[in-house]
């Protein structure tokens, strides 16, 4: 396996490095057609063509709309009947994810200035939230934590769960972690299908307020296509690790750390930047030495070959200022005194701090959320939390002496505007 090496020293480095960090999925028409058309059909056939749908692509013929429900006891099952060891794993991760999201979590506030008026914010939990969960071969009890268990702690009243379940099969860890966060009605479809459902809602599946959560190139396009319908967390592209290293860590770690998210997928992209020349070529010995342990190899070496770096620089600051343009979803910082370098990282999705922070942890138990923001976007988006969950709405009443004077100020400004009513209704107030 021959994974690039550049140096910020090349002449071409900038194009280079402009090369590898772009990404855009192909514009497949033939999928944003069928995309849009499953959309306009459960739009208006509701269940019916939820379940000829199901029927197709899942090969799971169901007999009515409510067999498309699953019941709380079979979750409970599901919990009950883990290994112990699984359900410990769960259990464990589960507290420590909540733990973390209730710092998170936004009060309402006011204040009455001079005058005796009141401002402030309210801040309210959404009603229901549809949670989309990747079933068949990709299944992801770690992200039925991650995103159900914020929505749980922002106090959204209702969180329901769409799961395919091709061919019938249903992962018994994804059930008992739905059961284990407080999942209210799980439903075995998916698709664009399913997000189709929670949008506009059936008779059978309640309409939601915002739809959470990964899926394949189907869901992402129709998560794209009813925003504002509902809202949506994000739209995430292929996982990202950027490792900055200073060279004193152990170049298997950080091999197996570039794997960690290269065996996600082909398109997963996976960089090291390191100012130790000798220390980058250790790395290479590593991952070569390591890849042929890896069931997924074949995705791994593809990843690293097509979208994988390793990067030369002068020194951990110039290190800082290419992360900052990559602008990765997840940054290691295996250096002695990580803490020292955040103020020169502006832009990450999660900040990995020390030798022994692998990514990994993150994935699962550390307690942060690990849906984050993608292909640069964490330029200016964060990680998912809490504060998806809740919105505001601003408090305003105002007092007859504050009438006075706000009255005054509005209705120079509206009368300037040529908004005539806008000023009159001010001015009503004014004695």
């Amino acid at each position: 396996m021959k994974i690039r090496k550049f140096s910020s020293r090349d002449a071409n480095f900038n194009e280079n490095l402009t090369k590898l960090l772009a990404f855009e999925e192909a514009a497949d028409d033939v999928l944003e057609a069928t995309v849009a058309a499953i959309l306009k059909d459960v739009r208006k056939r509701g269940d019916a063509a939820v379940l000829e749908y199901t029927a197709k692509f899942d090969r799971l013929p169901l007999a009515n709309a409510a067999a498309m429900e699953l019941s709380r006891e079979e979750l409970r099952i599901a919990f009950e009947g883990l290994p112990a060891d699984q359900r410990q794993a769960l259990e464990a991760a589960a507290a420590r994810v909540t733990e973390y999201h209730k710092k998170q979590v936004q009060e309402s506030w006011s204040y009455t200035d001079a005058d005796g008026t009141l401002l402030g914010q309210q801040v309210t939990p959404l009603d229901r939230v549809g949670l989309y969960v990747p079933g068949g071969k990709a299944a992801y009890p770690s992200s039925v934590l991650m995103n159900a268990l914020p929505a749980k702690v922002a106090g959204v009243a209702e969180l329901i769960m769409v799961v395919p379940t091709p061919d019938g099969v249903k992962n018994q860890l994804v059930l008992a972690a739905a059961y284990l966060s407080g999942v209210d009605r799980v439903y075995t479809i998916g698709g664009a299908q399913a997000v189709a459902a929670l949008a506009y809602g059936t008779a059978t599946i309640p309409k939601v307020d915002k739809v959470v959560g990964p899926g394949n190139a189907y869901v992402a396009s129709a998560k794209r296509r009813v925003f504002g319908v509902c809202g949506i967390d994000m739209v995430a592209g292929p996982s990202e690790i950027l490792v900055i290293c200073d060279g004193k860590t152990d170049p298997d770690w950080i091999a197996m750390d570039l794997f960690s998210q290269a065996e996600h997928d082909e398109l997963a992209q996976a960089i090291l930047i390191s100012p130790d020349a000798a220390f980058i070529d250790a790395v290479a010995v590593s991952a070569n030495k390591l890849l042929e342990q890896m069931p997924r190899r074949e995705i791994i070496k593809t990843a690293l070959q097509n979208r994988g770096a390793l990067i030369h620089v002068a020194d951990l600051t110039e290190a800082c200022a290419i992360s900052n343009r990559i602008a990765p979803e997840h940054l290691e910082m295996s250096v002695e005194d990580p803490k020292a370098w955040l103020p020169q990282l502006k832009h990450a999705g999660a900040i990995f701090m020390g030798r022994y922070t692998s990514e990994a942890l993150g994935d699962y138990c550390a307690g942060p959320n690990h849906v984050l923001p993608t292909s640069g976007t964490a330029r200016f988006s964060s990680p998912l939390g809490v504060y998806d969950f809740q919105k505001r709405s601003s408090l305003i009443q105002v007092s007859p002496q504050g009438a006075q004077k706000l009255g005054a100020i509005a209705s120079t400004l509206a009368f300037g505007e040529g908004l005539q009513a806008h000023a009159q209704s001010a001015l009503y107030r004014v004695g």
